[in-house]
């Protein structure tokens, strides 16, 4: 049965290689962001595109009414949208609280809010019985990030997404996060990342390599599958051990 799977953040990374998964299934994916020659470039077989920047509420709207009339139901929702703020305009900023502040708004507004918003105006749409909810979460989440900002904007899906499963529940609606952590060939960690850095994060794990893309859409695909209908409120981690450390 073809599925509608709409995704966020879907044209490069991890929810690129989550499109590309679904798209093989032959499900029907609308890929979401805010850079449309971006989602042009994506390359998914017969996916649609929609450009928007989703912490804004009035594109959230627009989206969610372009869902309505390609998709109407929404049987999988994939959160993948995020960042750190570092590929964000530098803001001129000298006093040191308004830095702290600038950081953590930025933050916040990348990893939470856009989830928030899509998820909420997107709520009604989802299967029911069936649907199913994704979001993005971090290995930061649970260790910290260095600035602190990324790591507690990660952290904050866990409770709402608990909240959602308990919410939608009822619906036969499920709703997990998935916890990766390094990824290479992502936006994220950039393609000049310093060597020393790489091998490192790579040494954490407990298997010695780092996480592909496709690594993490394997997991999402499997929690939006009928094999994992009874799992929900659930974080699953993806990076190798490293959580653990070795």
């Amino acid at each position: 049965m073809t599925r509608n799977v709409v995704i966020s953040g879907g044209g490069t990374g991890i929810g690129l290689a989550a499109a590309r998964a679904f798209a093989a299934d032959g499900d029907r994916v609308l890929l979401l962001g805010r850079r449309a020659e971006v989602l042009e470039k994506a390359d998914v077989p017969g996916a649609l595109t929609y450009a928007a920047d989703l912490s804004d509420p009035h594109a959230v709207r627009g989206a969610a009414r372009f869902v309505a009339d390609e998709l109407g139901t929404v049987d999988v929702l994939v959160n993948s949208a995020g960042g750190s703020g570092l590929l964000e305009p530098k803001a001129d900023i000298e006093d040191p609280l308004e830095t702290v502040a600038h950081t953590w708004t930025v933050n916040f507004r990348l990893n939470v809010l856009t989830a928030a918003l899509l998820t909420e105006a997107l709520r009604d749409r989802l299967a029911s019985p069936g649907g199913r909810v994704l979001f993005l979460s971090s290995i930061a989440a649970y260790r910290g990030s260095g600035s602190g900002a990324y790591a507690a904007s990660k952290a904050a899906l866990h409770p709402y997404a608990f909240d959602l499963a308990r919410e939608l529940g009822a619906r036969g609606i499920t709703v997990n996060v998935v916890a990766p952590g390094y990824v290479e060939d992502t936006e994220f960690f950039g393609e000049a990342m310093d060597p020393a850095r790489r091998e490192r994060l790579i040494a954490e794990t407990s298997i010695g390599r780092a996480a592909t893309p496709g690594d993490v859409a394997a997991t999402l695909h499997w929690l939006a599958s009928s094999g994992a209908r009874h799992i929900t409120a659930q974080v699953i981690q993806v990076n190798g051990g490293a959580e653990r450390g070795r």
